[in-house]
């Protein structure tokens, strides 16, 4: 499991403190399962939060996997089997 990065704890915490703020303020409310509520909402929007820091940089790295694996030729009228991948063209050393 990869450690968060400091973005990640930087972002995560502001946005905790953040919201936790900003909904008790906008929803006024006192009783003690109301801040509870706000306390649990805010926590999981700052794990949604601190995830998302990272997440540009995991598409991107899914992208070009997937696209690596896409030189392959493909013949018209042939359908492929659900599942199987084609092999990839190669550079052959005979001419």
């Amino acid at each position: 499991m990869p450690r968060p990065i400091t973005a990640q704890l930087a972002y995560g915490s502001a946005t905790v403190v953040l919201a936790t703020v900003t909904l008790l303020l906008a929803s006024g409310t006192s009783s003690g399962p109301g801040v509870a509520l706000v306390a649990v909402v805010s926590l999981l929007l700052g794990v949604v939060v601190a995830v998302g820091v990272r997440l540009p940089a995991t598409l991107r790295a899914r992208a070009r996997s997937r696209t690596a694996g896409r030189d392959t030729a493909t013949v018209p009228g042939t359908r492929s089997r659900a599942g199987a991948e084609a092999p990839a063209r190669e550079h052959s050393l005979r001419r």
